[in-house]
């Protein structure tokens, strides 16, 4: 979906604590021969795409064998599931064969092609799909099919646009609902079943009566969905079908009420769905969550421990249908650099580990659709390595040197992940262990003497690179920066518009905090001091300042509000703020 259209359903389940850990294992096991009325009995060898791809599929025994075969997946975000006039209204380019030739050549096996279709829809009482629009998802998924892909398709943003109000609409919806899936299996009930139909995107309903009464309207939609596509007819008798929790998230009850709703429908051709964008004050920068730490990595190992324990370790394949983070909803820049490349390579190893297919979320901002490259390259090779092997990390990827003054030596943690240190290098080329640097145990020490040739000429601002090379996957970039404490000026002007003239002088903003003058906490979700990075404040390097947005003031009281802004050198500085009604004003 497109991550800014988000429900405040969706982001909430994201959040949710979980409360027990299972011990991981290392996937269900698998059959040696097919299961009786399972896709393998249908499966034929198809050789297509004009002879640029001759794909020749292996016999799946069980579904838990096609599951891993989509292993990794990628999702054509923001296409399709947009809800303008067409698959450009969001701002992606129309989809070409080349393009998903591109994105085959990444390594992907498998692609969601998530499709909103309201907006193409009649109404009652058949709600006719716009044909055009039907011949152009079937264009697109044939393309993907004859690409090699397994593909899957669902009902996307209809989920709050219209399904949500199944509560209080329960018949008109449930019509709608069935009478969108049954053109659609029609018009698809003798594709390649490497096609799967995933029955709702993100499942939510509002005005209900509770947790309880949702869980129930859920199992009835997915029942329905389950009924019109197995009684369709032609390949869609044992087509993969994908079943979501509430929410597609992984609170135990949601796990619990899936996996009982799938044993209900005895079908070996299942697959249960979830999303996962790690713990939510992480994923979006908020709460002082700046760090992948010890309390973020085990709040994502507690949550698929849960899926593990709910499904693949009852025989029932796992496909985590959307992951990343939040906060690259605004920006990708939200979530340091260092930080985000060790939630992918900790993600993408546990994922492994417990034997999920994942399949990454894409509106667009990771792959350049135009250009055909990934727009943070050192990004998708930390993800790519973590399908098959483990990455050393460390405590951080930057080290910030003082751009006058002495300069002292500089710690770092290594993080090896299973493999162990193998050098040091600047410019390719290996350092010197007890001239350039030391390593006790973890503990990698760079010399005063080397960080200050890295230094150069003293500027403020990036300097030079070192890079830890482990003895397997991707090493571990060191950036180098001259810094000076930030400067902040005077400011004034409106609730609508605020920005704070900053010389950053080589160092970067990690946070803010916001308190009134009694101490207590200020602006928007007022539980924590620690406001939500590009949605309350956002740094403008290029221009000089930092911004602080409508929506921060929008929850601000008149007075004086006490702001301390952390920055990734472990420098604070404090900025005062007077609000009168919308005119604002600050000092430093």
């Amino acid at each position: 979906m497109q991550r800014t259209a988000r429900t405040l359903a969706g982001i909430v389940a994201g959040l949710a604590l979980t409360f027990a850990s299972v011990a991981p294992a290392a996937g269900a096991a698998t059959t040696t021969a097919p299961e009786p009325g399972s896709v393998a009995g249908q499966t034929q060898a198809t050789d297509k795409h004009k002879g640029k791809h001759k794909h020749s599929r292996k016999c799946k025994h069980t579904i838990a064998d096609i599951a891993a075969d989509m292993q990794p997946g990628w999702n054509l975000g923001n296409t399709f599931d947009s809800t303008g006039s067409d698959e450009t209204s969001w701002g992606n380019p129309r989809v070409t064969e080349e393009f998903l030739d591109q994105i085959r050549a990444q390594g992907f096996k498998s692609i969601r092609i998530p499709v909103t279709w309201g907006q193409h829809q009649g109404g009652a009482p058949d709600h006719t799909i716009d044909p055009a629009y039907l011949d152009r998802v079937e264009e697109v998924v044939s393309w993907a099919l004859d690409d090699g892909f397994h593909v899957m398709i669902n009902i996307h943003h209809d989920s709050w646009q219209w399904v949500n109000t199944m509560p209080t609409n329960h018949d008109a919806v449930l019509d709608r609902y069935s009478d969108t899936w049954t053109q659609v299996a029609d018009r698809f009930r003798d594709a390649d079943t490497r096609l799967q139909f995933e029955s709702v995107n993100e499942p939510q309903f509002a005005n209900s009566s509770g947790e309880a009464a949702e869980l129930e309207l859920l199992a009835e939609l997915n029942s329905v969905f389950h009924e019109i596509v197995r009684g369709s007819g032609g390949r869609n008798a044992v087509r993969p079908l994908v079943l979501p929790t509430l929410h597609t998230g992984s609170d135990p009850a949601l796990l619990d009420a899936l996996a009982a709703e799938i044993a209900a429908l005895d079908d070996p051709n299942l697959i249960a769905t979830v999303h996962n964008y790690g713990f939510w004050p992480f994923s979006v920068n908020i709460a002082g969550y700046t760090r992948f730490n010890a309390e973020v990595q085990q709040n994502l190992t507690d949550q698929l421990d849960l899926v593990h324990a709910a499904f693949t370790a009852r025989g029932i394949p796992v496909v985590i249908g959307e992951y990343g983070l939040l906060g690259f909803d605004r920006h990708t820049g939200t979530v340091e650099q260092g930080e985000k490349l060790k939630f992918f390579e900790f993600f993408g190893h546990a994922a492994r580990q417990r034997g999920f297919t994942t399949m990454l979320w894409d509106n667009g901002q990771h792959f350049d659709r135009t250009a055909y490259r990934w727009r943070d390259q050192a990004l998708f090779d930390q993800i790519s390595s973590s399908w098959t092997e483990r990455s050393g990390t460390a405590s951080s990827d930057l080290v910030f040197v003082p751009a006058s003054g002495d300069v002292a030596a500089q710690s770092l943690t290594l993080n090896p992940n299973g493999t162990t240190f193998d050098a040091l290098l600047h410019d390719g080329a290996e350092l010197t262990a007890g001239t350039d640097y030391t390593l006790t145990g973890d503990e990698l020490t760079l010399s005063a003497a080397l960080l200050e040739q890295l230094a150069g000429d003293r500027t403020p601002g990036p300097a030079d690179e070192l890079v830890v090379r482990y003895s397997s996957g991707v090493p571990w970039t060191v950036r180098i920066l001259n810094q000076e404490t930030p400067v902040l000026q005077g400011a004034s002007g409106t609730t609508g518009s605020f920005a704070i003239p900053t010389s950053f002088t080589g160092d970067q903003l990690a946070t803010m905090e916001a308190k009134y003058a009694d101490g207590t906490n200020a602006g928007p979700q007022n539980w924590t001091s620690y406001k939500e990075f590009d949605v309350a404040f956002a740094p403008d390097y290029a221009a000089g300042t930092i911004k602080l947005t409508p929506a921060f003031f929008a929850e601000v009281n008149d007075g004086t509000v006490n702001l301390t802004f952390h920055f990734w050198s472990g420098d604070t500085v404090t900025y005062t703020l007077t609000k009168n009604g919308s005119t604002v004003v600050g000092a430093p």
